[in-house]
Formats: structure tokens, sequence, C-alpha cells
């Protein structure tokens, strides 16, 4: 079956990692708070839907000893984190959906930016209770993502001031262009709606730590 995700992101990954920094406002504040919530000490992380591998890296230079195991769908974005991340013998790779593959277990923290989005909200409630079950106790699920806003009219307005903020911040007409692309498989959810599926699916201390406009942090801890 085909599956629009992977063939939106097949197709763009090589430029992917030159458009994250100017489609995303908050950039540096947005990947920080997602790796000040993995579980101190951490020796293994799993990063859902991995990409080029731009978080992981960020997971390895805060966590240097913890082994992280990357998953994503498309095998030439997944290509693209073996040559950033390759020459490291304490990371793995997998070309997996992991809305529907089998998860590795016992994880000190399962991480993901970006991607669950692309998920339908059932899908994303399944996901949980499949991240849930794959974490040791004590550990965490922190979630970097696009949310949809709590009305129409405020999701229409992130939508607007997000376009405003990225062409102050540079972005070209193209990089626009192919964000809006890979936009248009988007299924954003709020950060409500998300905390709710969370806290249902077992986590507690489940909450938004982070947000900016369209882009929020939310994490949870497996009791």
């Amino acid at each position: 079956m085909s599956n629009p995700t992977q063939e939106i992101f097949d197709i763009t990954a090589a430029t992917y990692d030159a458009d994250r920094a100017k489609l995303i406002p908050c950039y540096d504040a947005f990947y920080r708070r997602t790796t000040d919530l993995i579980v101190g000490g951490a020796e293994r992380v799993l990063d859902l839907g991995a990409g080029t591998g731009l978080l992981s890296t960020f997971v390895r230079t805060w966590y240097p000893k913890a082994h992280i195991h990357l998953m994503d769908v498309s095998e030439p974005m997944l290509e693209r984190a073996r040559t950033r991340l390759g020459t490291d013998s304490n990371v793995s790779f997998e070309v997996a959906d992991y809305a529907t593959a089998a998860l590795p277990q016992n994880q000190d923290s399962i991480v993901s930016a970006l991607s669950i989005h692309h998920l339908d909200n059932e899908a994303k409630k399944s996901l949980f209770k499949k991240i849930y079950a794959a974490l040791r106790p004590g550990g965490t699920f922190v979630n970097a993502e696009q949310v949809a806003g709590p009305t129409p009219a405020l999701d229409a307005h992130y939508k607007v001031i997000w376009l405003q903020q990225v062409r102050e911040a540079g972005a070209t007409p193209q990089q626009i262009a192919d964000s809006l692309y890979r936009q248009q498989d988007d299924r954003c959810a709020s950060v409500e709606d998300q905390l709710h599926w969370m806290r249902e699916a077992g986590f507690t201390d489940a909450d938004c730590w982070f947000k900016d406009n369209r882009f929020a942090v939310l994490s949870g801890t497996k009791s």
C-alpha cells in the first residue's frame, strides 16, 4: 500500500536539514527543551520518525553514552542519518513504520520530533499506548511536535503567524513551498487532545513544557 507521508519525505529528503532551521522559528529552544526532558543518565533512547537524524544528533551531544535507535519509514531520510551518525557504534538504524512495527522494549526515553502529527488521531492514541509499553518504569516519552490550535480560528492564525515568521527569518520561496508540500499530509492535533490521550495511555505528569505558536514539546512519564 502506498504511504503518502513516506513518498513526500522521500522526495524532499535532500533539502530537509537546510530547510528545517529556517522553518522552525523557535528552532534552538524547541530542540533543547526536548533533550532536557530525556531521563538523566539515559542508556537507551528510541527516536521515532528520526528522519535525517537531527534530533538524535542533539541527543548524542547531551547523552554521549546512550545507545540511540533511529526508526523511520523513509529510506532516503534515514540514509542521511546514517551519513551523519554512521560512524557512531552506539547508534542503530531501522527502516520501519513505527505505527505498525514492534518497538524495542525497556527504553529509558522515547523521543520524536515533527513526525507523529502525520498519523490520524486513532493511530496517535494507539501509538501512545505502544510507546508506554516500550518504556521502562520511570521512562519518559518526549514529543516535539507541530500542533493544531484549540479552535479553527486559532489554528488558522497559527499558520498566518508561521508564514510571517519564516519569511522574516529568510526562508526562500522554495523552502516555504517544500514545507507546504510536506504539510499536505499533516493531521495535527491540539496540545489538550494529545495530553488527554497520553494520560489515557497511562502516562503520569503529562504536560506541555514548551510552546511557541504551532510548535510544542509534550512529555509524560511511565509510572
